[in-house]
């Protein structure tokens, strides 16, 4: 089974994007990309929340290995573009739902 750094950087790699580049795009440093990918942290509630909602990353994939990597709806970040539906808010509400569920946060 993989770790959550190994799903995490075969997203960014799925991206196309370098640690830095992805780094710049969620707000993190090449190092805090290369430490998330090598398991010594995890991310933000507000990075996981970009990933959501700017990449439409399934964050059971990459919380819990689970299903695929990107939501049914397709891939936001083939368009640039924010998936349709749901609020940001209803988005939060979600991925602190799966973290709790995950055991994350409490």
């Amino acid at each position: 089974m993989t770790t959550t750094g190994k799903r995490f950087k075969n997203i960014r790699i799925s991206l196309n994007l370098s640690q830095e580049a992805f780094g710049k795009e969620i707000g993190l440093s090449k190092s805090g990309i290369s430490a998330v990918e090598n398991d010594k942290t995890f991310v933000s509630l507000e990075i996981l929340s970009t990933l959501l909602i700017d990449y439409n990353i399934n964050m059971n994939y990459l919380v819990g290995g689970i299903g695929e990597m990107f939501n049914p709806t397709g891939s936001a970040a083939k368009t640039g573009k924010k998936p349709n539906g749901p609020t940001d808010i209803e988005f939060k509400q979600k991925v602190i739902e799966i973290l709790r569920e995950e055991g994350l946060i409490k």
